[in-house]
């Protein structure tokens, strides 16, 4: 439908989505806080998907910890300290050098009296206090390997960062500008757990087809994150952590974007139908695992035709790897890892850990030389982030399409938005003009009102001010554009004008500030979404298939990404606001949106614009402007795209915006 026909069904189909209105007195994102001790269920799906979603998991795993695409794998150049001849097995000391000039500690255990190739288990520890040294009665690390080395597997029990050996990083480290870049403790303990993978996989005698990973508590979320992330992990048992009622409480557990949307369960799940063991006990968060979690987690192994493939045990204790937990993994693991069961030597013998000082490598020595610093791994990882987005600079076609597949990817994960289909829109009159829009089932709350509705003088029209509509109607763009009678929607996108609202972040739950964005989308990212949920309602109110954008002062920011995820605004024009694009500070100030700037930023941005047609101003000398020069340019289409310096004045923006009325739109609809 032409914009100069929509006038005549406007009206009635808001009626009818009046009638089918579901808005809520407030926003759901402003009530529904999600945090680490929130109740999570699990959605229904169907095998087909299902394996969608545990593909999507899986990139939203990588990207959350910063390794999407994954890092170069540097040769780990293993330090090994003296071997340790004990009845069975053998120990040593190890160091392995996982990014360059960085160094994760761990004791790799072998058997002395089977034949191999050995199928081998990554030992990540939890947060006991001796770390990989822990011998209680509710834990114990070397008990675990000492008696899976003698029942025949190759074992490497390894530090979480800031524990034992691996004291370059503390354990909680990071702020701001580390998410925007996502690098932080998780990132990192998963980048260990890869590289053990790698590790285990070269040695001589061990089968690399038989790899497992266990652990317990923050154990446990590093043996299901990795498993959900690496196809060599064949074998799964993480141990009092997969829980619908807790998700994690250290920083190694959290990262920003890892939970929006999900929960270690469905992390767990997309496991599936490799074998998998949940260990759960009656005095921690794992206490409904035989009535909750494993029901939810079979299911979707019985989606995929193997209902048998996961099991449970619980155990009348508090939080643990006891030693009832241990043989309950030795029984899973012999069973399907060694082929056997029901043997009295998968059961636990007598074991005595070795002293400190011959298990921790860097016991008299000192660290490698050219040992990096925090500061200095940080520089390391950010620079290497930005490598990844300049190899992706589009300069000419070739290049440019596999921007627009990498960038597209990298920004929707950042950003996580949800592009609403036609009639996924809600929509309900509150006034001649005014109107509440929501996406179905969301229970989001976005104020709009409308100028000149109906009018066929120009395409409709979405007009983004950061204080919200009535700023952005009584703005001299917005009046410019109302002068001349193109139809327009305005919208309070989230926590501007009539949607700022009261928020207890602080009292929602336990740490639900302090882990905000691990399970939230920030502000600015919401922004994004009520901008994109604007141009669906367009579309649908109107039957236009071509909508304008047009971003005012620092909304400008939020609708120039909006456009790129949306992908067929047909003329888009922008006030970047002065934004200073290559300073992460203004990001933390002014934008922030963790992983964008991993995701490539607005040069991601700019290879997916070129469909459209884009005015640029206020531009920053600092804002990637020749990235958008090269990426119109290698569209070949040039003369869509216009950049200016200063601010662009209304009616030099209005005439720009009438001048594109008469331009088809390049892209397919």
């Amino acid at each position: 439908m032409t914009a100069a026909r929509w006038a005549g069904t406007a009206l009635a189909l808001l009626a009818v989505c009046a009638l089918q209105a579901e808005i809520p007195e407030r926003d759901s994102r402003n009530t529904q806080i999600r945090h680490t001790d929130s109740h999570y269920s699990f959605g229904e799906y169907t095998a087909s998907q299902w394996r969608e979603r545990a593909r999507f998991l899986r990139k939203q795993i990588l990207f959350s910890a910063g390794l999407l695409p994954l890092p170069a794998k540097t040769y780990l150049n293993a330090r090994t300290g003296p071997t340790i001849l004990r009845d069975g097995y053998t120990v040593n000391s190890v160091l392995l050098e996982t990014y360059p000039g960085y160094y994760l500690g761990g004791n790799l255990y072998h058997p002395t009296e089977k034949d191999g190739p050995f199928p081998a288990v990554a030992s990540p520890h939890g947060h006991w206090q001796y770390g990989r040294f822990e011998n209680s009665e509710f834990n114990s690390v070397p008990a675990r390997a000492i008696s899976l080395a003698r029942q025949g597997y190759v074992v490497f029990a390894y530090d979480m960062v800031g524990w034992n050996d691996t004291l370059q990083t503390p354990h909680d480290f990071g702020g701001a500008r580390e998410e925007l870049w996502l690098f932080g403790p998780l990132g990192l303990q998963l980048w260990n757990s890869i590289r053990v993978v790698d590790y285990l996989s070269s040695l001589p005698g061990v089968d690399p087809r038989r790899i497992g990973a266990t652990g317990a508590s923050g154990g446990a979320t590093q043996t299901f994150l990795l498993a959900a992330v690496d196809d060599r992990v064949s074998y799964s048992a993480p141990v009092n952590m997969v829980s619908f009622r807790m998700q994690g409480g250290s920083p190694c557990e959290n990262a920003p974007l890892l939970r929006v949307g999900t929960n270690n369960v469905e992390i767990a799940a997309a496991f599936a139908p490799k074998p998998q063991l949940l260990v759960s006990a009656t005095g921690d968060w794992t206490a409904n695992v035989p009535t909750e979690e494993f029901p939810a987690v079979q299911n979707v192994y019985r989606l995929l035709g193997a209902p048998s493939g996961v099991e449970w045990r619980q155990f009348d204790s508090p939080h643990n790897y006891h030693q009832g937990s241990r043989e309950a993994m030795y029984a899973f693991f012999g069973k399907h890892m060694l082929g056997v069961e029901d043997e009295p030597w998968l059961s636990e013998g007598g074991t005595r850990p070795e002293q400190l000082s011959s298990l921790l490598y860097l016991w008299g020595r000192e660290p490698p030389a050219g040992a990096v610093t925090l500061e200095e791994l940080v520089r390391q990882r950010i620079a290497a982030s930005e490598a990844d987005t300049l190899a992706l600079a589009p300069l000419d076609a070739e290049s440019l399409s596999r921007a627009k597949v990498a960038f597209g990817e990298r920004l929707r994960l950042a950003l996580l938005p949800d592009l609403p289909p036609r009639g996924g829109i809600e929509a309900r009159r509150t006034g001649t003009a005014d109107l509440l829009l929501g996406r179905k089932k969301v229970q989001d709350r976005v104020p709009a009102s409308f100028a000149n509705e109906g009018s066929g003088r120009g395409r409709p029209t979405l007009v983004v001010h950061p204080d919200g509509r009535s700023a952005a109607r009584d703005s001299d763009v917005g009046r410019e554009l109302a002068r001349r009678g193109r139809p327009l929607l305005f919208v309070d996108a989230f926590q501007t004008g009539d949607a700022a609202a009261e928020r207890d972040i602080a009292g929602a739950g336990r740490r639900a500030e302090r882990y905000y964005h691990v399970f939230n989308r920030s502000d600015d990212a919401n922004r994004v979404q009520d901008i994109l949920t604007g141009l669906a309602f367009l579309r649908q109110h109107t039957g236009s298939a071509d909508i304008d954008l047009v971003g005012l002062g620092r909304a400008g920011l939020w609708s120039l990404l909006a456009a790129a995820i949306d992908g067929a605004v047909h003329a888009v024009a922008v006030d970047l606001d002065g934004f200073d694009a290559s300073d992460d500070s203004r990001y933390v100030d002014r934008l922030f949106i963790p992983g964008l700037r991993r995701a490539g930023d607005f040069r991601a941005a700019a290879a997916l614009m070129t469909d459209s047609r884009l005015l640029l101003h206020n531009a920053h000398d600092g804002f990637p402007q020749q990235w958008y020069r090269d990426a119109f340019r290698a569209a070949h289409r040039p003369a869509a795209l216009r950049i200016a310096s200063e601010p662009v004045e209304p009616d030099s923006l209005a005439g720009w915006l009438a001048d594109q009325d008469a331009a088809p739109a390049p892209h397919l609809r």
